[in-house]
């Protein structure tokens, strides 16, 4: 065991070279620098969050959900019956026509009766327009705080305005408290979403969003050992940017204000495109890759670091093409944005548009 930590701390690859973990212990009594057993309190911090989660949508966002006429449950359940249940659960949720008329002969039902217990089968598996407002309504919450604490902070900090100071002194900067409280949050709050979605319904999208979340998990958690926490307050900024605009779009979308809806969907997508397009890699990639390079040189580490940046753009370059189809197809057509028809977006953009946000 302690042979497998000494090869995966090896220093030849976190740090630059003639840099090793003795020379970041801790200046000074108070003074820090980022260490593995900072990230540990995530974790309890994960359970507070989640357990805020559910009072929020409990207390605050289910009222509001009702006020707006959104009721929780499902309109109508399927009528108990053993033997399409189990060839639901065990073979096909959307049975073919060979499988619709041999079940209907089996049960001596209509087959129209047999499609419609499948539909509303189906029906009691998908989350509520309720449920789903009361997710929605946490992450808009959660990302506006989240981004307006960023950029205030962000705002008092040298390395906004000159993204050189993320590399001088590196790796000897100190973990102030303010990028610390911004980590850690960020990081506990995806590890929050790990945990909840055990517990929520479990939707199609459910193995992509855990990916999705174990990899934020993990390029915070990477950035954050390196010490190249400075450039990855700029990343989280500049991805939370949007992400609040996408909720409050479902928001509008939920409760059927659908100019509105439009409304932030075309603000997100124009935020989208800027903050992923230009300013992440005219103003993060170039100082990452060639700041970076210039002064404090290249090591293991850091090319880690700037291939997954690199994988991260490539994706903003796949989001963006895929949201400006669905605003390009929808406004073509003459039809809103924000709509779960083949008149606007496909079937899978709700899912696709789930995953935009980091």
């Amino acid at each position: 065991m302690a042979a497998l930590s000494a090869w995966f701390w090896n220093e030849r690859f976190w740090l630059p070279h003639n840099v090793t973990w003795a020379d970041l212990a801790d200046p000074a009594p108070g003074v820090e620098y980022p260490k593995v057993g900072h990230l540990l309190t995530a974790l309890p911090l994960a359970l507070g969050i989640f357990t805020v989660r559910i009072i929020f949508e409990r207390f605050i966002a289910g009222p509001c959900a009702r006020s707006l006429h959104l009721q929780p449950g499902v309109a109508r359940r399927a009528q108990p019956n053993a033997v399409l249940e189990k060839v639901y659960s065990s073979i096909t949720k959307s049975p073919d026509s060979r499988h619709l008329d041999g079940l209907s002969k089996q049960l001596d039902w209509e087959v129209r009766k047999v499609q419609r217990w499948f539909r509303h089968r189906r029906n009691q598996d998908k989350p509520s327009t309720h449920t789903k407002f009361c997710e929605s309504m946490w992450r808009f919450t959660f990302y506006l705080c989240i981004f307006i604490y960023g950029f205030r902070f962000l705002c008092q900090s040298t390395w906004l305005w000159d993204t050189r100071q993320c590399w001088y002194g590196y790796p000897y900067q100190v973990m102030t408290p303010g990028l610390y409280h911004y980590y850690v949050t960020e990081l506990a709050f995806y590890w929050s979403l790990m945990f909840s979605q055990f517990t929520d319904i479990k939707r199609k999208d459910f193995l992509i969003m855990f990916i999705h979340h174990l990899a934020t998990v993990g390029l915070i958690s990477f950035s954050y050992v390196n010490n190249m926490a400075r450039v990855g307050s700029l990343v989280m900024c500049v991805h939370d940017a949007s992400d609040f605009l996408l909720e409050a779009a479902k928001l509008a979308n939920y409760t059927k204000y659908q100019r509105l809806c439009d409304f932030l969907f075309i603000v997100f997508s124009v935020v989208f495109f800027i903050t992923r397009l230009v300013i992440f890699p005219i103003w993060v990639l170039n100082s990452t890759m060639f700041e970076s390079w210039a002064i404090v040189g290249p090591f293991p580490s850091w090319w880690v670091f700037n291939v997954l940046l690199l994988v991260l753009q490539v994706l903003h370059i796949i989001w963006s093409y895929l949201i400006a189809g669905i605003a390009i197809k929808a406004i073509l057509r003459g039809k809103t944005l924000f709509v779960s028809s083949p008149s606007g977006m496909r079937e899978g953009d709700p899912v696709l548009l789930s995953i935009f946000v980091h």
